[in-house]
């Protein structure tokens, strides 16, 4: 009888993966091979920024095709992804934003300097009296 390899419950081969597909396969863009293992965000960010521009396969700007990769990866790694690695990563967003030459807009970001128009005293020609 052949002898069978006993593998842990819920692994599954590297290729079984839908997300390692995608990152093949996807119209994101081309990658660089071993992208996501560079040490420093700047390089990370700039050999994103290659790939978007290099690529044929994307199919919208390259900022964006670049951001999406990058977060996807994050994403994806989840649980796993050491949070020494996931900073790496998350400055890589920024880097990013810099090497293209964009600011964060985020509505996230921005702080409200007023109160929502609910907590707002009525005008005074609007008071009812």
């Amino acid at each position: 009888m052949a002898e069978r390899t006993k593998r842990r419950r819920g692994a599954k081969p590297k290729d079984k993966y839908w997300s390692h597909r995608v990152m093949q396969t996807s119209n994101a863009l081309d990658l660089e091979p071993g992208v996501f293992t560079l040490r420093t965000p700047r390089r990370i960010a700039l050999s994103l920024k290659r790939s978007a521009e290099r690529s044929h396969r994307r199919k919208s700007d390259p900022y964006r095709s670049a951001l999406s990769m990058l977060t996807f990866h994050i994403n994806r790694a989840g649980k796993t992804l050491p949070a020494a690695r996931k900073a790496v990563l998350e400055n890589a967003k920024n880097e990013l934003r810099t090497v293209f030459g964009r600011s964060r807009t985020h509505a996230s970001t921005t702080r409200r300097t007023s109160k929502p128009r609910h907590q707002r005293p009525a005008p005074a020609s609007r008071a009812r009296t």
